[in-house]
């Protein structure tokens, strides 16, 4: 940093305020003040003894006093979404989100808050923005939050079933629904999140003429890729690809023989081994398929299904399947909330099921939820009635559990902008879990 000036005045509603060149450094390029300082970072004078800043003037003093010590303190009679949208303008929301909250940690999370639904019952799924706002998928509606929580306009797929939802960017979501028969509509399309604008369809191209399709589990990968699960009326099974910023589709992978991509249940890119899982799994289907597929050289490069396994209740009921990299395996998970792992240096291999991660006890709920699975920074997490299992270490050992008792099970929950967001089915309520800061020593 150059050689700084003296102290800076600012006048805010009419209230005065003085720091020094150095603590508005603080906030850095892209703030306001960021703009108040040359390239070297000397703070440039327009030869006027104050700023004028017409914004309120009790955020500004909160808002100052995070650059000058890195620490968030609201006052208990502000309001929480005014003192956002006045970091918004200064361009001080990462300071203030990384003061509110600390590192993720599963082992570490607080219930921050509960958003109630707009309708009772059948949440179809909720993805969490990259910005900390999240969507939910309620029938042929997707309702979208800011990282504030304020709604947006919610989109509306005229009495079209929404499958999967997912995140281009902090301001696109892709929604892929159900095709209507007679109608031609249906597949996937790009909308705006702040105002639900339909920007642009995804088409399939099967044979050079454009086909309505039923778009179904969603993946973004590397160079700006989309993948879904596709079936259509012909022979269009299997997994779509597209540009997300053309929208033009650059691939598909039809469905070999005996086996399941077009129904799939859950599709993740692996940026490592740049392979796509695709999972079909209990009850869609009979029989679980799971695969990895190499798009650049169009094959399958490893499968596993429990066709022809044992007929045991473990083998038959994988409700999820999550690859893992580093430990060159595939992690499902049953009805009973019971891990197995399968290894991925050895096709058709058996599942290898961890005694240990049995959780379920007591009754069954009236209307359960099937278990989902999520891993996110070295901690693997698992739905199950209406708790959240975390499991940590080399052997994935149970390490804490986050439940409250309303909205009934969870049907859903995402991780994402440093927070989980966990889906009830009965009330349709979504919970906001944050990791809050380490303490101030």
């Amino acid at each position: 940093m150059g050689i700084q000036k003296d102290r800076v005045r600012f006048n805010v509603g009419g209230r005065i305020f003085e720091t020094t060149a150095t603590t508005l450094a603080n906030a850095g390029r892209n703030s306001m003040f960021g703009a108040m300082f040359d390239e070297d970072w000397n703070l440039q004078s327009d030869n006027s003894n104050e700023y004028f800043i017409d914004r309120n003037p009790d955020c500004f003093a909160v808002l100052l006093d995070l650059l000058r010590t890195q620490e968030l303190h609201i006052p208990a009679n502000m309001s929480e979404k005014l003192l956002y949208r006045e970091a918004l303008y200064y361009g001080l929301l990462d300071h203030v989100r990384s003061a509110k909250w600390g590192p993720f940690d599963g082992n570490r999370l607080w219930l921050s808050g509960t958003v109630a639904g707009q309708a009772p019952g059948d949440g179809t799924a909720i993805r969490a923005g990259p910005d900390g706002g999240c969507c939910v998928a309620h029938g042929c509606m997707v309702h979208v939050y800011d990282w504030m929580l304020d709604e947006h306009p919610p989109i509306n797929l005229d009495y079209q079933r929404v499958n999967d939802v997912g995140w281009v960017d902090s301001e696109n979501i892709v929604i892929s629904v159900c095709e209507r028969l007679g109608r031609g509509d249906g597949g996937m399309g790009l909308f705006s999140s702040s105002n639900g604008e339909l920007r642009y369809k995804f088409q399939v191209s099967h044979e050079n003429q454009v086909k309505s399709f039923t778009a179904g589990a969603l993946c973004f990968g590397s160079d700006y890729k989309i993948f879904s699960s596709c079936k259509g009326r012909s022979n269009e099974y299997g997994v779509g690809v597209w540009d997300q910023i053309t929208g033009k589709q650059t691939d598909f992978f039809y469905e070999p023989p005996g086996w399941s991509l077009g129904d799939a249940d859950k599709l993740q890119w692996l940026q490592g081994s740049n392979c796509l899982l695709v999972a079909t799994l209990f009850p869609r289907k009979d029989n679980c398929y799971i695969s990895l597929l190499d798009l650049r050289e169009k094959k399958m490069v490893w499968s596993w299904s429990d066709i022809g396994a044992p007929i045991t209740v473990d083998e038959k009921r994988v409700r999820d399947a999550i690859a893992m990299e580093e430990s060159n395996s595939i992690c499902v998970v049953n009805e009973y909330e019971d891990l197995g792992f399968i290894d991925l240096r050895s096709s058709g291999g058996s599942v290898r099921w961890s005694s240990r991660s049995r959780l379920m006890k007591g009754k069954m709920p009236d209307e359960p939820c099937y278990p989902k699975l999520a891993l996110h920074e070295g901690q693997l997490f698992s739905s199950m009635n209406d708790s959240i299992s975390v499991f940590c270490g080399p052997d994935w050992v149970l390490t804490s559990r986050l439940r409250r008792s309303y909205g009934g099970s969870i049907c859903d929950f995402s991780i994402g902008g440093d927070r989980l967001f966990a889906l009830h089915s009965e009330e349709n309520v979504f919970d906001i879990w944050e990791t809050p800061p380490p303490p101030i020593i």
